[in-house]
């Protein structure tokens, strides 16, 4: 357990990315796989590229969102990180103060 705090440590460290971006990512990684909130009979096409998503970003989140929809979106830092492609991990680092409002374009579907 002390390496996998010691490494979410560096990794926060060397991007500046905190807990919460993280978290944020998560969000953001489970509306990107699925922005109806799992809603029933809903279907929603985004174009993510208006939040500054490419399409290769946005695969990658999706599929982690994909893995993680029910969960919760504290997961550890350095699991988040070791499944993000190169890409991915240069946007969140340039977009870490912007995650949160992507979750807020879809109101409805916030739980917080």
């Amino acid at each position: 357990m002390k390496r996998t705090n010691s490494q979410a440590k560096k990794i926060q460290e060397i991007t500046g990315l905190e807990p919460r971006h993280f978290a944020d990512l998560v969000r953001t990684a489970q509306l990107i796989f699925d922005p109806t909130g799992g809603v029933s009979g809903m279907r929603l096409e985004v174009d993510w590229s208006y939040f500054g998503i490419s399409e290769n970003v946005a695969e990658n989140l999706k599929e982690f969102g994909q893995k993680y929809q029910y969960a919760s979106p504290h997961v550890a830092v350095d699991v988040v990180w070791e499944q993000l492609i190169p890409e991915t991990r240069s946007w969140v680092i340039e977009n870490k103060e912007n995650l949160w409002k992507i979750e807020e374009a879809f109101p409805a579907l916030d739980e917080d």
